[in-house]
């Protein structure tokens, strides 16, 4: 029987067109090691801004990449769904690494990331007293990372997203259990470093993207594991955010929330910017239970030496809906099972 499965002809070749010329195949090379800008490269390549926009612009026509917008830049990556996908990857992996174009191509390419850590370490070191003052009054992270790990398990989940992504820390902890992820910050500068922070560590299957909380630029119900580390203390309407982020979930999907409990350190407001002292067992459930997720585990984290002074409180929930789909369905009679 003929195999049904695969490319039609005209989009097969299509396909082929768009990927058999030299710059086109040399920015796909680039591109399944993250996501680059334009200027990025135009710098690595060595051609104008005008001719590499046209050629991405063909790409993105075979759908063998996507483009999306950060601010002002454009960001470019490769198609991570669908065959057309499939096709590509193993379009790159026929390229030779040996190749003296690649090779000259993927060390222009070091030099790109090693400008990019270098204006990130700036940043981060500009800001790090603060935040090493706000580390030094609650549970260690270390401590919080493994809390988070044995929350979420080792369960293998198709999309991760992380929302106020920071430095990019949770896309790294969780690398071994998701295929994509996506962090989301509305800080620039963040965003610079979660990037390095990624490409240090040569994490290609994780995008970075510039959004805001309450409205996130991203198709609804698209990710399994969805995360706010520390961010709903910063937020007027947390419960807004909360909202925002069960839209993300895939049916059944699952939410993890760290932050801290109620405490009284007002100084928090002033000094950090906090617009919450914390949240209870009782509100974050109220919340949870009216954006149709149930709460499925509470840890709390509680400071084990003087100098610390706040609990850390994790919440894991789950979407409801395939619940509600198991419950409406027959059950298995003794045939339907051997069936």
């Amino acid at each position: 029987m003929a195999n049904n499965s695969g490319f039609s002809l005209n989009s097969l070749v299509e396909i082929l067109k768009a990927s058999a010329e030299p710059t086109r195949l040399r920015l796909l090379v680039l591109l399944s090691s993250g996501d680059l800008t334009v200027s990025d490269l135009t710098e690595i390549l060595g051609q104008s801004q005008p001719r590499i926009s046209r050629h991405l612009k063909l790409l993105a026509e075979a759908g063998l990449i996507e483009r999306y917008q950060e601010g002002a830049w454009a960001w470019f990556r490769l198609r991570r769904d669908g065959e057309s996908a499939t096709l590509t990857r193993k379009i790159i992996e026929s390229a030779s690494g040996a190749d003296a174009v690649i090779t000259r191509d993927q060390a222009r390419l070091a030099q790109v990331r090693v400008g990019r850590a270098q204006k990130a370490s700036e940043y981060f070191s500009q800001n790090a007293e603060g935040w090493d003052q706000l580390r030094k009054l609650h549970v260690a992270e270390e401590k919080v990372e493994a809390a988070l790990r044995a929350m979420v398990g080792t369960r293998p989940v198709n999309a991760f997203l992380d929302l106020g992504t920071g430095t990019g820390r949770l896309l790294q902890l969780f690398e071994g259990i998701y295929r994509t992820a996506t962090g989301v910050d509305a800080s620039r500068e963040m965003l610079s470093v979660a990037r390095a922070n990624l490409e240090k560590a040569g994490l290609a299957k994780a995008t970075i993207r510039l959004g805001d909380i309450f409205n996130l630029p991203l198709e609804s119900e698209s990710y399994d594991l969805v995360s706010i580390h520390q961010v709903l203390h910063f937020l007027e309407n947390p419960e807004l955010a909360l909202a925002e982020a069960a839209r993300m979930l895939r049916p059944g999907g699952r939410l993890v929330v760290v932050d801290f409990a109620p405490h009284g350190l007002d100084s928090l407001r002033s000094e950090h910017h906090h617009a919450r002292l914390g949240f209870s067992h009782q509100q974050m459930s109220d919340w949870l239970e009216e954006i149709g997720l149930d709460l499925v585990e509470v840890k709390d984290l509680t400071p084990q030496t003087a100098g610390e002074a706040l609990t850390v409180t994790l919440w894991l929930a789950r979407d409801r809906r395939i619940e509600i789909a198991a419950e409406s369905a027959p059950a298995l009679t003794a045939t339907s099972r051997r069936s």
